[in-house]
């Protein structure tokens, strides 16, 4: 696995920031997380957690960094010798989405700014597969990205104080859903009626980094009906996995 532009620096007295260069791309993803499997296969003794993001992996360790280039260069080492061959499992979560303009507050304001009816947005939104980068900046929240070119649309100037729990939203070249009811600036075409995260699971999370992700429209009673079944623990994400 070689790659000129990474670098290492401390991130603290317990913990590494290893950054990649500075942009949104589907192999750069797979490498920072191959080197992931394998920090965390071959270090868990020293290892406390490993977080990525579209261009970077914090390493955090259990007990203070007693030489910052020593490990450095063990890491160095450890990159170089970890073979990129799809080595994370991925799956491909099928998620519920209602449209309706009940939910889709800014749907209308996307199409007319982008030369498009709302149910091409619609349709374009939901048959593109997207792919997801990294968890944050709430607990749940799903950033992907692979949205398609004519969709895309600069986030608000002043964000709401106000976006409804499980809002599909568009920010820029990315679509995101908002796991609970936060302040957002993000364009809302949609919601999910389903639960993105939930501490009380042993994966609060369901979906991880380099998993894929495709929308599936659904109408408003449908909407009503899944967030009965989720309230009651009956719904289950449809998913498969992925070849590697």
């Amino acid at each position: 696995m070689k790659n000129p532009d990474v670098t290492y620096k401390a991130f603290g007295k317990r913990a590494i920031l290893v950054e990649w260069r500075a942009e949104i791309d589907e192999n750069l993803l797979n490498s920072i997380l191959d080197f992931k499997k394998c920090l965390q296969e071959k270090n868990t003794k020293v290892i406390l957690d490993v977080i990525t993001t579209y261009n970077s992996l914090t390493i955090f360790y259990k007990s203070t960094i007693e030489n910052i280039y020593n490990e450095i260069s063990t890491l160095q080492s450890i990159f170089k010798t970890c073979v990129s061959s799809n080595i994370v499992k991925k799956k491909l979560w099928k998620i519920p989405v209602c449209y309706d303009l009940e939910f889709g507050v800014d749907l209308k304001e996307v199409a007319l700014k982008n030369n498009l009816d709302s149910r091409e947005i619609i349709r374009r939104h939901s048959t593109s597969i997207y792919t997801l980068y990294f968890v944050g900046f709430l607990p749940g929240f799903l950033y992907l990205g692979g949205l398609d070119e004519l969709l895309h649309f600069p986030r608000k100037k002043t964000p709401r104080l106000e976006v409804k729990k499980g809002s599909v939203g568009i920010g820029g070249s990315q679509t995101g859903i908002y796991p609970q009811d936060s302040a957002g600036g993000w364009n809302i075409i949609g919601n999910s009626p389903i639960q993105f995260f939930d501490r009380k699971r042993t994966a609060p999370c369901f979906a991880k980094p380099g998993d894929k992700v495709q929308f599936v429209p659904i109408d408003i009673h449908q909407h009503a009906e899944i967030l009965n079944l989720v309230a009651y623990k009956r719904y289950a994400i449809e998913s498969e996995v992925l070849d590697a």
